[in-house]
C-alpha cells in the first residue's frame, strides 16, 4: 500500500498569499469603511499604474530581449575591472533621468538580473528619484535656483556615497546574494537553457531563443506589475489620508535637529518632485529652515514607502537596510551642508 503521509502537503490558500490580494482587498475595506474615498484610492492608483506601465514595458521587454540574445553577458563584461568608472556614471545619470521612486524599479529589476555591480546600481537607485529637467525648473520657480542646484548637487553626490560605501562592503564579504529568490514560470525553475558565447541579435529565428524571450517577458511582467501595483495602492492611501501639510508641518524649526526630524518624518511620506517644491517654499516663508526643507525632500524621494514596498520585493533584507540608511543618511547630511552653506 502506498503511504500517502510522506507526499508534500500544498498549501489551500497560496494562490491567496500574493500582492494581487492586498491590492484588491484594501480598496474593499476602504469601500466598507469610508465609501466616499474608495473612488478616489482606486483612481489614484490606476493613473499611476498606467503612468509607469510605459517604463514598466520599456524594461520587461529589454530583459527579456537581452536575455534571449544572450547580451546580459556583455554586459557582466562591461563592468569587469570598471566599477569605479561605473558608479560615477550611475550617479551622473541617475541625476539626469526623469524617474520618480517607484518608476525607477523596473530598471533596477532589470540591471539586477542582467549580473550589473550592486555599487553602480545602488548610486543609480539612489540618485535618479531625487532631479530631473523638468523639477529642476520647478524647484528653481518655488524654492529659486541656489535650492534647486543644491538638490540637483546632493543628488549626485547621494549616488556616489551610496555606490562607493556599496563597493567597500562589498569588498568586505557584504552582499555575496542580493536578489530574493523568485519562483520560474517553467516546471522547478528548469526553462529553455542557451549556450553562452556571442550574442544572437536575431533570436527569433530560433526556437530555443524565442520561448526564453516569452518565457522572461511574462515572468518579469507579472513580478513588477503585481508589486507596483501594490505600491501604488500604499500610495493612494498616503495621498488620500495624510495629507502632505500635516507631515511637513511637523519639521518646522532651526538648528540640526529639524533636519533629523525632516528626514525621518519625510521618509515614509509621499511627495513627488513636482509637488514637494511649492509645499516646501510655504513652510520655510514660515519659518522652516533650508536644510530641512533639503533634507525632507531628498528622504521622501528616495525612501517613500510606496517605493520602500517595490524595494522589499527586489532584493533581500539587507540590501534594503542599506538602501534605506544610505537614503536617510545621505539626506541628513545633504540638509546639514546645505544648511551650513546657505
Amino acid at each position: 500500500m502506498v503511504d500517502l503521509t510522506q507526499s508534500p502537503k500544498r498549501d489551500p490558500l497560496r494562490h491567496l498569499k500574493t500582492p494581487w490580494t492586498l491590492v484588491v482587498v484594501i480598496p474593499l475595506i476602504v469601500a466598507v469603511l469610508d465609501p466616499g474615498q474608495v473612488g478616489a484610492v482606486v483612481e489614484f492608483a490606476i493613473r499611476a499604474l498606467l503612468g509607469t506601465l510605459p517604463f514598466i514595458l520599456f524594461a520587461v521587454l529589454m530583459i527579456a530581449y537581452l536575455k534571449a540574445t544572450g547580451a546580459e553577458v556583455m554586459i557582466a563584461r562591461a563592468f569587469e575591472g570598471r566599477e569605479v568608472p561605473a558608479i560615477v556614471l550611475a550617479a551622473l545619470f541617475g541625476g539626469l533621468a526623469p524617474f520618480c521612486s517607484c518608476e525607477v524599479i523596473p530598471f533596477i529589476a532589470g540591471l539586477l538580473a542582467l549580473g550589473a555591480p550592486l555599487s553602480a546600481v545602488m548610486a543609480f537607485w539612489l540618485a535618479s528619484p531625487l532631479i530631473d529637467p523638468p523639477t529642476l525648473l520647478i524647484t528653481a520657480a518655488a524654492l529659486g535656483w541656489p535650492f534647486a542646484v543644491g538638490k540637483a548637487v546632493a543628488a549626485v553626490a547621494l549616488g556616489l556615497f551610496g555606490g562607493f560605501v556599496v563597493k567597500a562592503l562589498v569588498g568586505g564579504g557584504a552582499f555575496t546574494d542580493v536578489l530574493r529568490p523568485r519562483k520560474s514560470s517553467g516546471c522547478c525553475g528548469s526553462g529553455p537553457k542557451l549556450k553562452q558565447g556571442r550574442p544572437h541579435w536575431a533570436f527569433w529565428s530560433e526556437a530555443p531563443r524565442r520561448a526564453v524571450f516569452r518565457e522572461q517577458m511574462l515572468e518579469n511582467l507579472a513580478f513588477l506589475l503585481k508589486w507596483l501595483a501594490f505600491a501604488y495602492v500604499l500610495e493612494a492611501l498616503l495621498v488620500t489620508y495624510v495629507p502632505a501639510e500635516v507631515i511637513a508641518g511637523v519639521v518646522g524649526g532651526e538648528g540640526p535637529l529639524p533636519v533629523v526630524i525632516a528626514a525621518l518624518v519625510g521618509m515614509p511620506a509621499y511627495l513627488n518632485s513636482y509637488v514637494a517644491p511649492p509645499l516646501l517654499a510655504g513652510l520655510t516663508e514660515q519659518g522652516m529652515s533650508a536644510g530641512a526643507a533639503m533634507s525632507f525632500m531628498i528622504a521622501g524621494a528616495v525612501s517613500s514607502v510606496p517605493a520602500m514596498a517595490a524595494v522589499w520585493s527586489l532584493v533581500k533584507p539587507r540590501v534594503f537596510a542599506t538602501y534605506l540608511g544610505l537614503g536617510v543618511s545621505g539626506a541628513v547630511i545633504s540638509g546639514l551642508v546645505f544648511g551650513a552653506l546657505v
